[in-house]
């Protein structure tokens, strides 16, 4: 039958209301939907959101305590701030760019600058409710899906002035979704690492315990964290400028590649950006400047681990989400972080020394490496056209000029059986293959230089472009796809452990995937269902009469035409993320290290037998 035209005239124009817009378009307001099951999804945009909001006002020095509750899918916000003007509460929850964020001389650093995100939190929840306490009154508003259904002015000498706010996530948007208390902890956690004298609790009904939150040392205890039990080459430097719009810290590590936490008005901008890029540069220039010396930027910051907070009026940045700030601020930033790091070194000889001992050994190991890297690619260039195993496409991530750029991804498997499939129907433009054969090397306790003499380990980072760091990748995602048995996982291990080994950045940047596909075909003639797990095989045989069940074993199983739908719009990904590089290096060593005994005596104590 064919598609009825429609033609385009003034009746096809449709004007929405900025709730409805919200509603319909909410990708554009929170980024992801998702299912909870990542942190970047939207439920805790949402809590963001408003706790951000009580970041303001502790900037600003009102209120120095928020109190965070969940009980189930409701979370409530409470903040000891100023309070919203009572007569502007329902604007400033339900009307689009209302709020006082605009006005510098009372939100001088903050976060929301758009007067969209309450305003989100309220269009986005089957149930809102806002209070507001100032002088012994106060403002009550409770709204559905964005509309207000009941107003209440009162008073309460006893509440202390601040504003509550409460909310629960509509299903109709987000479908089926759950919270995890470790996302929202580090989270809260992150906030009071960049706010010192901060203090947040929270509670949820699925721990039913209070956890509370504070940081004496900001980035200090922030780098701290991170490193755990792993050694540093010195003490961590921790700066705080007297005006409250700098603080950095850093020290060097004995891993490789460099790894930074930069922040912007208390948001965690892990894609970096001006202020990032401003307090690399300061760091070299303020070694050069103490050694006397011009030290190449990628020696001094070999195994470097810095974090970098910045508070900017206006901040300007790429997206709603915030993940890189776009303002340029290294006039200011450069200078600052270039004296005080030439300060601390005069005044720290001891530290000094170790500094530049490291910076040094850098040197000479990179030094010892070009004959290796050089070897490498001679060795590259024969074997190119032999071992075709790239299957590239036509857009990468480095072409700035493509639209389609941040689609870019490479899918590493196993084998030419499953190569062949993805190859076949993957899209040419965006979709790149590689296949390696067999399983890669175990390069957990190896150097550098491992993956130079390596060919399978040398080609993937050829191929990702990441040689002199993530600043050259080419693809936005590079997908782990193996098969789902023991050799399967195994590879996955291995691809891991590289690298989180050499190149962690890839990981915490949030580069890596694992692709899942499903595990069971359950069919009749009328309907087919794909499944992923047990529970959903085990559904599906109920819901399909007389089926038909097949066991994929490995993705070369699966037919070209099945494929497709795999790795399309439908793609189901699994983001690899990393909570603490501390722990990261305790469980690469354990599994991945040469503790063979240990590791034995572990598996065999924790086996699960399945006696059905």
């Amino acid at each position: 039958m064919a598609k009825q035209k429609i033609e385009y005239t003034e009746d096809a124009i449709t004007s929405l209301d900025p709730l409805q817009h919200i509603r319909l378009r909410t990708g554009m307001y929170i980024g992801r939907l998702g299912d909870g099951t990542n942190p970047n999804d939207g439920v805790y945009v949402l809590l963001k959101e408003v706790v951000d909001n009580g970041i303001d006002e502790f900037i600003m020095g009102q209120g120095k305590r928020i109190e965070i509750r969940r009980e189930g899918n409701t979370v409530s916000i409470r903040d000891y701030g100023r309070g919203i003007p009572l007569g502007k509460v329902v604007d400033c929850v339900s009307k689009i760019n209302t709020g006082g964020k605009y006005n510098d001389d009372v939100f001088q650093f903050s976060v929301g600058l758009n007067g969209v995100g309450t305003k989100a939190v309220n269009a986005l929840s089957a149930n809102f409710e806002v209070i507001s306490h100032r002088e012994g009154l106060f403002k009550r508003a409770t709204f559905a899906q964005g509309k207000i259904e009941r107003e209440e002015d009162g008073k309460d000498a006893k509440a202390p002035t601040g504003t509550y706010v409460r909310f629960t996530p509509d299903p109709e948007i987000f479908k089926s979704y759950t919270w995890k208390d470790e996302f929202i902890a580090k989270r809260l956690q992150y906030y009071c690492y960049l706010n010192t004298g901060l203090t947040i609790t929270y509670w949820s009904s699925d721990s039913q315990q209070e956890q509370v939150f504070s940081a004496k040392n900001g980035l200090g205890d922030l780098l701290a964290h991170e490193l755990g039990e792993e050694p540093s080459q010195y003490p961590v430097f921790h700066h705080r400028e007297k005006d409250g719009k700098l603080e950095f810290a850093f020290t060097h590590t004995g891993t490789y590649g460099e790894q930074y936490y930069s922040f912007v008005n208390g948001q965690y901008t892990n894609d970096g950006g001006t202020h990032q890029q401003a307090f690399r540069e300061g760091v070299l220039k303020g070694i050069n400047e103490y050694a006397k010396k011009s030290f190449a930027g990628e020696d001094v910051r070999e195994g470097f681990l810095g974090a970098v907070a910045v508070k900017v009026q206006d901040p300007l940045f790429e997206s709603q989400t915030k993940n890189k700030l776009g303002t340029e601020i290294r006039s200011w930033v450069v200078p600052q972080v270039k004296e005080a790091v030439e300060r601390w070194l005069h005044t720290n000889t001891e530290v000094a020394k170790k500094l530049i001992e490291k910076i040094q050994q850098n040197e000479r190991l990179r030094t010892e490496l070009s004959k290796i890297k050089k070897e490498a690619r001679d060795r590259a260039k024969s074997v190119a056209l032999r071992i075709p195993k790239l299957t590239d496409c036509k857009v990468h991530l480095v072409d700035e000029k493509e639209r389609r750029r941040f689609e870019s991804s490479v899918f590493i498997t196993e084998g030419d059986s499953a190569g062949g499939s993805l190859t076949q129907c993957r899209d040419v433009d965006t979709q790149a293959i590689f296949k390696i054969k067999g399983k890669p090397l175990n390069c957990h306790g190896l150097d550098k230089a491992t993956v130079y003499k390596n060919e399978e380990l040398y080609n993937i980072m050829s191929l990702l472009g990441i040689e002199n760091g993530i600043s050259g990748l080419r693809y936005n995602k590079v997908i782990i796809a193996t098969d789902a048995d023991v050799d399967g996982m195994h590879i996955r291990n291995l691809l891991l452990t590289f690298f989180l080994r050499y190149f962690e950045a890839l990981v915490t940047g949030g580069h890596v995937f694992i692709l899942e596909t499903p595990l069971f075909r359950v069919r009749n003639k009328a309907t087919t269902r794909y499944c992923y797990s047990e529970d959903e095989r085990d559904a599906a045989i109920a819901a399909i009469k007389g089926a038909e069940v097949t066991r994929f074993k490995g993705l070369g199983e699966i037919s070209p035409k099945e494929f497709g739908q795999f790795i399309g719009k439908d793609i189901r990904l699994l983001q690899v993320e990393v909570d603490s590089m501390a722990e990261v290096h305790k469980a690469l060593e354990f599994y991945m290290g040469k503790n063979t005994p240990i590791r034995k005596d572990f598996i065999v104590s924790n086996l699960i037998a399945d006696l059905a």
